[in-house]
């Protein structure tokens, strides 16, 4: 189940996630990893069967998506997609006619078959190699 909302409304759960995935897996700050945009994003949290929250990500109001994350526990099983799938669809929904988005290099091919493409060069971000992607509605 996906659930959509404001970080007043999903903050405990999205926060749970991306401290696992980013600040203990990925070593990513964690004063960097939460920022003053969660307060003006539509956030998403996927929850499984049992309704543990396993993934999430945000929509930033330019149309960038960001702060991708699932927990090991459920990766391989869809989750990314399903959320990166729901955020496209508020996108277009609210009019947007592109969305944006920093993969972490390792990730491209994910997001390469969700119809993203390579717009840049290779960067890096809290130490992590990171592409710009866009796709195009």
């Amino acid at each position: 189940m996906i659930r959509l909302g404001d970080w007043g409304t999903l903050s405990a759960d999205a926060k749970l996630i991306r401290t696992e995935v980013f600040v203990e897996e990925q070593n990513v700050p964690a004063e960097l990893e939460m920022d003053h945009m969660d307060a003006v994003c539509l956030h998403a949290v996927v929850y499984d069967a049992e309704g543990t929250p396993v993934g999430t990500g945000r929509l930033l109001p330019d149309g960038h998506i960001g702060r991708m994350a699932v927990r090991k526990s459920a990766r391989g099983t869809g989750v990314g997609g399903q959320l990166l799938q729901a955020l496209m669809e508020q996108a277009r929904l609210r009019g947007d006619t592109l969305v944006a988005l920093s993969a972490q290099t390792h990730a491209a091919p994910f997001y390469e078959r969700h119809g993203f493409s390579v717009d840049g060069d290779e960067f890096y971000e809290a130490g992590i190699a990171h592409i710009n992607m866009q796709r195009n509605f």
